[in-house]
């Protein structure tokens, strides 16, 4: 290359120091010459990168640039570099731009490489466009070709057409790389379609050409993770260690986490020390995965041992860490060394992010301290980040809670100025704190406004709907708003989940023990009914609820039958319970009964009033 160069009298340092010389308006004649010498020769890796290097510092025009090198009538291989610089260069409109001006069509890896640039910046539409013109001008497609054009339906959310492709690879004799077949299995499971995702893991192991990589496995066992089949996870790990694969630090990562979010914190601490024997040493990932399980189980002890552990080995806490520490010591109710946490997350150089002051407001708000909550929001201003839908939304049901109405509204129209979009969270808690006040009347306002924003209201938002109603004596509203929008009948059928809001527990709590202290006890036992019916397990205070609605309505029966439903469920008898029954039996005469109830209370040195004294 250099006698080359020598040829052409172009000094040396030029081209080690500056190739190109692309620092002015125009490239010079040095330029056009070394991107000919280069490509000419058999050096277009070294081409490219030297392209590279130049193309960062220049400031020339993608226009200038191509005409001074059509003047010096450079070759489609030498446009090919340029194509191929910036499309690694990430400068794909640039890249683009060139393509569109050559007459002729450039090499296959440049091609290759404007596809995957445009993928990578998400011009989906031009990537087709493009891929459609190189074919029609005598573009044969490769293997990495396919994998781009899989990888592109894929982030379109069309894996059909990612599956297509794949079909049509097979068609034209190509086989497909590792890389290939996870992209397709990656689009499978990005779709929850675990089914086919396994389908085409079948039939890569059938092929015996190419076989599943570590990054195959890891694919697959996320996929499963998302959908909750842990056992399916840990058979590909198995899987995996029979191919003879060594786990690396992400597929133990992988393990942990899901071990963490079954809540099995001892198989997660047990599969953290056994990387060791594969000789893998745990990362930031792996340790935060620990850390975030310990902290939902609230073993802040051995959270915080972790971090030390952690920091020990020279891995050093993330914005991921504290945040998860600030959250486990905020669910604990201990908001006071949260913030001292945030404010030693400041001084080791951690910048707290949304996330960060969103955990810290949402803690002060839980603990019904708005003014530090409000406080922290001023500071995270301060800091130049937004507060976002999140922070609303925290702070108006902060306010709700605490019954300040006019507050959160207040802060309902700041977040409507500021651009941002109230959501379901933000409505469900103004038409609750509306509803816990008794102004129904605006949290049905609210609650149309909802509608007409094109939003669907969730079982919270029904919830606090009924309760309202229940509280301002509403009954019949109540029920027919259940009705409307649950779409539960009272034939003790399944709910029809596709048209209707799915009641939950809650919201069957709520109508139940609003009927009954109404007096309403024939409609409260038919929706007791329906709350079974639909796979709900009622909890203690609406057998409780039920128990004492049945006796002040003299129903001793119903109470006693309700009473051996519960021990044949397996119910725990306890206090509260018997409470009911020895009250409830001693009223309505039956002193056998409550005598037996007051011997398992008098255990517990518990006394009831007499109703009567």
């Amino acid at each position: 290359m250099f006698k080359l160069v020598r040829r052409r009298s172009i000094p040396i340092t030029v081209t080690l120091n500056n190739p190109l010389s692309l620092s002015t308006s125009t490239p010079s004649s040095h330029t056009n010459a070394i991107i000919h010498i280069l490509t000419s020769s058999n050096t277009f890796a070294q081409a490219t990168s030297l392209t590279k290097q130049c193309l960062q510092n220049s400031r020339t025009t993608c226009s200038s640039l191509f005409h001074a090198l059509t003047r010096a009538q450079l070759t489609p291989r030498a446009f090919g570099v340029l194509i191929l610089a910036f499309s690694q260069l990430g400068l794909a409109e640039e890249a683009l731009w060139f393509y569109k001006n050559l007459v002729s069509l450039p090499p296959l890896q440049p091609c290759n490489a404007l596809l995957h640039a445009l993928v990578k910046t998400r011009r989906f539409d031009s990537v087709w466009q493009v891929y459609g013109d190189m074919v029609s001008r005598g573009f044969s497609p490769t293997a990495i070709t396919y994998g781009i054009l899989m990888h592109c339906s894929c982030n379109q959310g069309d894996v059909s057409n990612a599956r297509k492709m794949f079909d049509e690879m097979f068609k034209r004799g190509i086989e497909p790389t590792v890389v290939v077949y996870t992209i397709l299995i990656r689009g499978f499971c990005n779709e929850g379609q675990m089914e086919e995702a396994e389908r085409v893991f079948g039939l890569m192991r059938e092929s015996r050409v190419v076989a599943p990589n570590l990054y195959t496995y890891k694919t697959l066992m996320d996929g499963y993770c998302k959908m909750g089949d842990v056992k399916r996870v840990f058979y590909l790990y198995c899987d995996l260690l029979k191919h003879g694969l060594h786990p690396d630090v992400v597929i133990f990562a992988t393990l942990i986490d899901v071990l963490c979010k079954m809540g099995d914190l001892t198989a997660a601490r047990n599969c953290f020390a056994y990387m060791a024997k594969f000789g893998v040493a745990p990362n930031i990932y792996a340790y935060n995965s620990l850390i975030d399980g310990y902290c939902k189980v609230g073993n802040l002890p051995e959270a915080m041992h972790l971090q030390v552990e952690m920091e020990r080995c020279e891995i050093l806490s993330d914005v991921f860490t504290y945040n998860i520490l600030i959250k486990g010591l905020c669910d604990e109710d201990r908001v006071e060394e949260a913030e001292d946490l945030m404010e030693k997350m400041d001084n080791v150089g951690i910048l707290a992010n949304s996330v960060t002051y969103n955990v810290m407001i949402d803690g002060f708000c839980k603990s019904g301290d708005m003014d530090k909550a409000i406080e922290v929001c001023s500071r995270m201003t301060e800091r130049k980040i937004e507060p976002d839908v999140i922070t609303f939304s925290t702070l108006i049901d902060g306010f709700c809670k605490k019954g300040n109405t006019k507050a959160a509204m207040g802060l309902y129209t700041e977040m409507v100025i500021k651009g941002l979009v109230p959501d379901v969270v933000t409505y469900t808690a103004l038409i609750d704190g509306h509803c816990k006040v008794g102004k129904i009347k605006e949290a049905f306002r609210l609650h149309k406004e909802m509608l007409d924003a094109g939003l669907t209201p969730n079982v919270f938002t029904v919830s606090c709907l009924i309760d309202g109603l229940l509280k301002d004596g509403r009954k019949y509203d109540a029920i027919k708003l259940f009705l409307e929008k649950t779409g539960a009948g009272w034939s003790g059928g399944k709910v029809n989940n596709s048209s209707f809001c799915s009641p939950n527990s809650v919201m069957f709590a709520i109508l139940i023990q609003g009927l009954c202290k109404d007096g309403q006890i024939f409609k409260a036992t038919k929706f007791f009914a329906e709350m079974r019916s639909n796979g709900f397990k009622p909890d203690m205070l609406v057998y409780v609820t039920m128990l004492q609605a049945h006796f002040q309505s003299k129903h001793i029966l119903d109470g006693m039958m309700l009473h051996a439903e519960m021990l044949k469920m397996g119910v725990v008898r306890n206090t509260s319970i018997n409470g009911v029954l020895s009250r409830g039996y001693r009223v309505n005469g039956y002193s056998k009964s409550a005598h037996m109830c007051s011997e398992y209370l008098m255990e517990y040195d518990i006394r009831f009033p007499d109703p009567a004294g």
